[in-house]
């Protein structure tokens, strides 16, 4: 799964309307967040740092909850944007949560066990399972 970086609000402009998650380096307002909705109509999820994810407004997050979108909470790291403007989500992590769902672990077991062995968030990895 790819993850489209966007390092500034200048960069909102630059998406394109199939991104499905989207990762914000920088502090987000309530403008920010309704321009990136309507400029990616098919977008799943935000996923922002957990600085910035307290400072977002309750009215931000109702309207994001209302457009079926979740807020995600994590940080992409090791990622340069310079080289690429997208981080993924290795093919591994989606092998194994596949695996632990075979051998007939629960949502939550396999969570528990996917966050100890990524360096993912406990947000993301709910995220991941559930789709």
């Amino acid at each position: 799964m790819k993850i489209r970086v966007v390092s500034s609000k200048n960069e909102i402009e630059t998406l394109g309307p199939n991104e499905q998650i989207i990762h914000l380096a920088f502090r987000p307002s309530n403008t920010d967040i309704f321009a990136l909705v309507q400029k990616c109509p098919t977008v799943k999820a935000l996923h922002i740092p957990s600085s910035y994810k307290r400072t977002i407004s309750k009215s931000a997050k109702i309207f994001l909850e209302m457009q079926g979108i979740e807020l995600l909470e994590g940080d992409v790291w090791g990622h340069r944007k310079d080289i690429n403007e997208y981080s993924e989500v290795s093919q591994s992590v989606y092998d194994r949560i596949a695996e632990y769902k075979q051998d007939g672990l629960s949502d939550e077991e396999v969570e528990e066990k996917m966050i100890r062995e990524t360096r993912l968030s406990p947000e993301f990895v709910r995220f991941l399972v559930k789709k």
